[in-house]
């Protein structure tokens, strides 16, 4: 019996890169595949004592220069880390495939994250094919595609005039506020756009290159083909089994609970008590700091608004200390409950919850759509400004806060948001409705049978045949 694929997976040191590919890794074992998952150091430690480790699954850790993480990720050490990456990392890798090679397990196949272009050149000055992993919606590739390749004047011209509309091929119409944040004028990370474009220019070498996205057809039809260059296969959602298809109960690590030891109950226990769809769920990400007076605003929201709610502030530098500073803290402790991490999937499957205000980030966004939870969308960069307006205007399944001059959304304005989201009225069984259908149509695509499940299926058995024919 020939042996099975080997895919490497090769994966930017980022919660919301490692979490997908966590999981897209375990289900390429559960399709009989072997796999190795490679990040830095500093990421594995992070995983090693929290993730649930799978049978088979192989960890392989490289040094990219931070090995105690990076610290300070603004923008120029953020171009420097990025450089060390790329040459240590290089280096690695060669090293790594050169290794499985000799020892009888060649490498089928390279899969790697966003902002890892240089592990495609590796694979293919090694003559192995490379599949990139999307970790964003189809969407937000196509709007990047087409900027570099044909219509950036269009999106430059537009990018300043909220009422302008921008048309791009296979696209619905698009305004400004529904450009990813590098796009536009006060974009304050210059290595963005150099990157997304490498990436794409790394791409454009192939005939037709292959992208695995963390999405599924039903989500993003026309995105998903929008380009005919590329060829975009949707295998997403990338959630764990026993939230999605139920097809690994064990695998419920996922988000917080893969960087963090955190084992206390109290945040479950409080939902516990908490009448069906009652609980205000609040968490921006594990990147996104607020300033002091949008936690002020979004604290007296909550507390207008009357219901109970789960509010994550984290406890790092930055942003722990903004949670001492609440002006209203002893009246939001009386009606809620404020914790420094929570398992978000398990959080957002809790019958309790009945809202979810959230940055937008594409995994908390498909983790909301799996769960059937509506959305009150406070996005503050990258994907996240196109992620909220998929939310509010192609799923219809949440309502995007609306910002002031000085770019905060008022108390007002968030008490808005909650009571079209859980007020009862006619908007809020549109929501609620809407949420049904996408949380069944998702969760049908992750299942046997279902277009993720088959779409991934193919691409294994296309390097199992590989496997046979070569052997």
């Amino acid at each position: 019996m020939p042996p099975p694929p080997h895919f490497l997976l090769v994966v930017f040191p980022a919660q919301g890169h490692i979490n997908p590919a966590l999981q897209l890794a375990k289900r390429l074992l559960r399709m009989g595949a072997r796999v190795t998952y490679a990040t830095s150091v500093s990421a594995q430690r992070r995983m090693t004592a929290t993730a649930h480790r799978p049978d088979g699954l192989t960890f392989v850790a490289f040094s990219d220069g931070y090995d105690d993480g990076l610290n300070s990720p603004d923008d120029d050490n953020v171009q420097q880390y990025l450089s060390v990456l790329k040459r240590r990392g290089s280096e690695t890798l060669t090293h790594l495939i050169a290794g499985s090679e000799m020892e009888g397990r060649p490498v089928s196949c390279l899969i790697y994250t966003l902002l890892l272009p240089w592990a495609s050149e590796v694979a293919r000055g090694l003559h192995i094919p490379s599949v990139h992993f999307w970790i964003q919606p189809a969407m937000v590739f196509d709007i990047y595609y087409y900027y570099f390749y044909g219509y950036g004047d269009v999106i430059t011209k537009s990018r300043n005039d909220p009422s302008c509309l921008i048309n791009l091929p296979g696209l619905p119409p698009l305004t400004s506020r529904d450009l990813p944040s590098f796009l536009i004028s006060s974009n304050n990370y210059s290595f963005a756009l150099p990157s997304f474009q490498e990436q794409l220019k790394t791409l454009d070498q192939e005939t037709k290159p292959r992208i695995l996205v963390n999405t599924c057809d039903a989500l993003e039809p026309e995105a998903l083909r929008a380009i005919d260059k590329v060829n975009m296969v949707a295998i997403g959602p990338s959630i764990p089994s026993a939230f999605l298809d139920g097809e690994d109960p064990n695998d419920t690590c996922f988000g917080g609970d893969i960087f963090h030891g955190h084992n206390s109950k109290d945040y479950k226990e409080w939902l516990n008590s908490k009448s069906e769809s009652s609980v205000v769920y609040v968490s921006f990400g594990s990147l996104a700091v607020l300033k002091k007076p949008q936690m002020e605003e979004i604290a007296r929201g909550l507390l207008d608004s009357g219901h109970p709610f789960l509010w994550v502030i984290r406890s790092e530098k930055g942003n722990g200390d903004e949670e001492e500073k609440l002006s209203c803290m002893e009246e939001l402790e009386q009606q809620g409950m404020i914790v420094t991490w929570c398992s978000q999937v398990e959080v957002l499957s809790h019958p309790a919850v009945g809202c979810f205000v959230t940055h937008c980030g594409w995994n908390s966004t498909l983790e909301s759509l799996v769960s059937g939870v509506a959305v009150v969308a406070y996005p503050q960069c990258s994907d996240q400004t196109t992620n909220s307006m998929l939310i509010e205007k192609e799923w219809r399944t949440g309502v995007r806060v609306k910002l002031n001059e000085q770019g905060v959304a008022e108390r007002e304005e968030i008490g808005r948001c909650l009571k079209v989201v859980m007020g009862g009225g006619e908007q809020t069984q549109v929501l609620s409705e809407n949420v049904k259908k996408w949380k069944n149509l998702t969760r049908d695509a992750a299942k046997d049978g279902g277009s993720s499940h088959n779409n991934l299926k193919a691409f294994v058995d296309e390097f199992r045949s590989y496997v046979v024919v070569t052997n």
